[in-house]
């Protein structure tokens, strides 16, 4: 796996750790400052729902940074492959149903990581 496509793999993941540790210990103190569109009565009662997709962004995060280790090359790119097209799909969908800056947030740098793997940058 060429440095460009592990550099971008590693960014994407601690994007998604930052966003694990947001919605599952700190959705009601810092989420309060990042989702200032978010009604801040439902913080409190929406905390346990965050915490579950931080559950998600957390498993996301593991499996690219799993990727990175796998020794096998065909395996390393294609589970890399998986789970940056996991993160460029959950991008997509956010964008449209949610915000549209979650294309630039989460989608884009996905997109980008996989045309870098397919190219072998």
């Amino acid at each position: 796996m060429a440095i460009i496509s592990s550099s971008i793999i590693v960014i994407v993941a601690m994007l998604h750790l930052y966003i694990f540790w947001l919605e599952s210990f700190a959705w009601t103190t810092r989420g309060r400052k990042v989702f200032k569109k978010f009604p801040a009565e439902l913080f409190e009662k929406t905390k346990s729902m965050a915490a579950n997709q931080g559950l998600y962004n957390g498993f996301l995060a593991a499996g690219l940074l799993w990727s990175l280790f796998i020794e096998n090359e065909e395996w390393r790119v294609n589970v890399a492959m998986f789970f940056l097209g996991c993160v460029a799909i959950a991008g997509l969908y956010g964008a449209t149903t949610v915000q549209k800056s979650i294309f630039y947030i989460q989608a884009l740098p996905a997109i980008v990581g996989l045309i870098c793997l397919y190219f072998n940058i």
